[in-house]
């Protein structure tokens, strides 16, 4: 009698012991799934332990993400093999397998894409965190769309209308979030192409400080003040932008006026004196020194040099030495600094008015 209700009881029209061996089919599956991961993922971690080999890892990596649930799944979709159903229940589960590989594979996909940016983050340390950390968020974005698109044209859905719509709505929230849009783009051009990193000193706008934060939106700049300015991004790119930490070096200019009275050679010997003033001073490299011209108020000279370093109070210091040494030569020489005169004409004589004081030489133009 028992072995007749064995045979002849039907759950949803199909026999009991079909579902029993269904059941256990599955259990066995599961079981024996759950045993291959945990032998793979111990070999794995022996081996990249051992040759310390990025493919191991990754592979490692994707057995991890291989979830408990979704063994359980396969399994149950291993065991209902073995029912003797309709032929409609047979096209819903090859959709149901097509879904749980379509999702397991995304899962390994993702845990590649993380794994493989991480590891080129961890060989160029020079890359912007934030802008790598948007750019794998975007490539899992995108495996994920393409993922749930094709399980999508799979169950029937017309993909190309289902697109188009998603278009018209894509359209829609980015002109509402556009300067949102655009301050996110900014910050991974500026990841990407890298016109300044955190620490580097620029002057953009009238703002000169050192770089504290590359962020999504904004971008905080510590300047000379202390004060913090945040900055946006976008309006940050549109600007022509000075970077002095990656300036190896630093030409100065700057123009000086001896007052008429000096001889032609006394005028050559200043030339000459300048350059070796410029030479014996450590960390510059002397380019030049002319008369360049006569000008209202004397002889203007010119003068071009480097200074081998970024360093900005180096440069004034080395600057103010060249400044004292100057002076010191003209007066060995009994020469005096290019006077600012205005003179006023009487009828029948001339009488100068009072001359204004020394003119010292100009400001450097590599300040």
């Amino acid at each position: 009698m028992m072995q007749g209700w064995w045979l002849e009881t039907t759950v949803l029209s199909i026999p009991v012991w079909n579902w029993v061996v269904a059941l256990s089919v599955a259990t066995v599956v599961l079981f024996l799934l759950l045993w291959i991961r945990r032998f793979v993922r111990g070999r794995l971690n022996r081996h990249a332990d051992k040759h310390h080999l990025w493919l191991a890892t990754l592979l490692l990596r994707a057995v991890a993400s291989t979830s408990a649930f979704a063994l359980f799944v396969l399994s149950l979709l291993i065991g209902v093999k073995f029912l003797e159903l309709p032929l409609a229940w047979r096209s819903g589960l090859s959709q149901l397998w097509f879904v749980a590989v379509v999702l397991q594979v995304a899962f390994w996909a993702g845990s590649a894409i993380t794994y493989t940016m991480s590891r080129y983050m961890e060989r160029r340390p020079d890359l912007n965190r934030v802008t790598m950390t948007i750019v794998t968020m975007t490539a899992r974005a995108v495996l994920w769309v393409v993922a749930v698109l094709a399980i999508l044209d799979n169950m029937g859905v017309n993909i190309t209308a289902f697109v188009a719509s998603l278009g018209i709505g894509g359209v829609a929230v980015a002109l509402a979030a556009q300067v949102v849009l655009s301050d996110l783009f900014a910050s991974i051009s500026i990841g990407l192409d890298k016109p300044f990193e955190p620490g580097d000193f620029i002057v953009v706008g009238g703002i000169a400080g050192s770089i504290e934060n590359v962020g999504l939106k904004t971008t905080r700049i510590r300047s000379l003040g202390g004060e913090q300015i945040v900055c946006s991004n976008t309006e940050l790119l549109k600007q022509t932008i000075q970077n002095y930490k990656r300036m190896d070096l630093r030409r100065i200019a700057f123009r000086f006026t001896v007052a008429y009275g000096a001889t032609a050679a006394q005028a050559e010997a200043i030339a000459s004196t300048v350059k070796e003033i410029i030479t014996a001073v450590e960390g510059t490299r002397f380019d030049r020194a002319h008369l360049l011209q006569f000008s209202e108020r004397g002889l203007e000279f010119e003068v071009v040099y480097y200074v081998l370093s970024a360093d900005y109070n180096r440069y004034m210091d080395i600057q103010q030495g060249i400044n004292l040494e100057i002076m010191r030569k003209l007066e060995e020489l009994g020469l005096q600094f290019g006077r600012g005169e205005m003179r006023v004409l009487y009828e029948g004589e001339a009488r100068p008015a009072e001359p204004s004081k020394l003119d010292p030489p100009s400001r450097p133009a590599g300040s």
